[in-house]
């Protein structure tokens, strides 16, 4: 029985450090090829959805899945028809099947506790830093930053060739990225301008419906610098699969000189009109008989248009 206690000790501790290895070579804010897990979280509610995963829903999973199987095992092997030819006469039997009601019970109100707890974090946004406008197009995504006075630009996937070019993973990259800085609260505005699309990007536990005349809100706080990708999550269409979703994370004074390269330039200020000198021509003599110069007013000109 010891023997058999160490044996199954052993392959625990051989099956967590080969988890851990292959959890220490996973890319961050991307897939990973051959991975079997979920994605390295790079912001507090990840890091929460996968506690809640790995440690809440995949133990019970796993425990359930175990005890079906062996009452099947039992099943098959005690009470066939080999075994046993005179089958049994009863049909009911009271403590099991309070049991079987009770158990699935508990179980449910133990997780429960937690999804509800992480349900919250996801509305509980803390004070914003910054908010962005995503809005979910066929098919291409439109990003709008109202505090910074960003008008909204496109960001189109791009080609097979401009990716390799650009050293980025085909399928995830985009032309434009979504900038935003390191450890700051963003609040997100989904919305969809035809059909419903969702943004989600894993590395942040993003997941929400663009709905066309509904603005839905979620937030992140990214945690480390660096580049991460996410796709459109619904199916909107024959070109669904071309909706990439890429975030750089920069440190902020990288963001204050990005949003200084993308914030509009400032119209000109317009010409006040020249006032007029002459007094009214029911208190002054007429000088002369000749005819009055017609007077010229300076004109605005016109605002500088955005870009």
């Amino acid at each position: 029985m010891r023997r058999l206690q160490s044996v199954a000790f052993g392959l625990f501790a051989l099956f967590v450090g080969a988890a851990g290895s292959a959890r220490a070579d996973d890319l961050l804010g991307q897939p990973t090829p051959g991975a079997i897990d979920l994605q390295p979280g790079a912001s507090p509610l990840k890091h929460q959805a996968i506690f809640f995963h790995n440690w809440i829903l995949m133990p019970i999973i796993t425990a359930i899945a175990i005890f079906v199987l062996a009452l099947l095992i039992i099943c098959i092997v005690r009470f066939n028809k080999k075994a046993n030819p005179v089958p049994a006469r009863w049909s009911h039997n009271t403590y099991v099947e309070i049991l079987w009601t009770a158990l699935p019970v508990l179980i449910l109100t133990f997780i429960a506790i937690f999804s509800f707890k992480l349900l919250f974090a996801y509305h509980d946004m803390p004070p914003p830093d910054l908010t962005v406008k995503a809005t979910g197009y066929q098919w291409y995504w439109g990003y709008e930053y109202p505090d910074q006075k960003i008008p909204e630009f496109d960001s189109n996937v791009l080609t097979e060739d401009a990716a390799k070019a650009a050293n980025e993973p085909y399928l995830l990259a985009a032309d434009n990225a979504l900038v935003v800085p390191v450890n700051k609260t963003v609040r997100v505005l989904v919305t969809g301008a035809d059909v419903i699309h969702d943004f989600g990007v894993p590395a942040f536990g993003l997941k929400i419906d663009a709905v066309p005349g509904r603005v839905n809100e979620t937030w992140f706080k990214a945690e480390k610098v660096g580049t991460y990708y996410g796709q459109c999550d619904q199916l909107c269409g024959v070109n669904h699969a071309f909706m990439p979703i890429m975030i750089k994370v920069v440190s902020q004074p990288d963001f204050d000189a990005w949003v200084a390269t993308k914030a509009p330039p400032p119209a000109p200020a317009s010409a006040a009109p020249a006032a007029s000198s002459a007094p009214a021509a029911s208190s002054a003599p007429a000088a002369s008989s000749a005819p009055a110069q017609p007077q010229k007013v300076a004109q605005a000109s016109p605002a500088a248009t955005l870009r």
